[in-house]
């Protein structure tokens, strides 16, 4: 089930989810919309690994799905990867590859990815990975 704006807000106010620091105009009915932590620039043809302005912490019930918003999906720009486990804390790295004509433009504070949060039955067993207290844009690490 996907959780919706009232429980977003409800559980960052109650401390069981952070999304660091939160902003009222990113939050989506069913979704909230992650921000660009700095200016880049989404060069045509190029994959841009791009950090979320917020820090992220999600508890045990919940695992969350990333996706472009659509105003950059119509120019072209796509996101890589983009699932999130329960118990992830950090910036997320987001891996957007622009497949449009030209290059885009991000800002920093601009919001770019949605994220949408599902329950997790019976969750139990949270990530401890290598990206765990992520800060800023991580590459690959093996």
């Amino acid at each position: 089930m996907i959780i919706s704006s009232d429980e977003i807000i409800e559980r960052v106010n109650s401390g069981n989810l952070t999304l660091e620091p939160y902003s009222e105009g990113s939050q989506q009915p069913a979704s909230y919309d992650l921000r660009a932590g700095e200016d880049y620039i989404l060069k045509k043809g190029e994959c841009t690994l791009v950090h979320s302005m917020e820090k992220v912490g999600l508890p045990a019930d919940l695992a969350a799905t990333l996706m472009c918003r659509s105003s950059f999906g119509r120019r072209g720009v796509l996101i890589g990867g983009g699932y999130v486990d329960p118990g992830f804390r950090g910036n997320l790295t987001l891996c957007l590859v622009n497949m449009g004509p030209d290059d885009v433009p991000l800002t920093t504070g601009e919001r770019c990815v949605q994220i949408i949060m599902h329950e997790v039955r019976d969750g139990k067993v949270l990530y401890d990975g290598r990206y765990q207290d992520s800060e800023g844009s991580v590459e690959a690490r093996n």
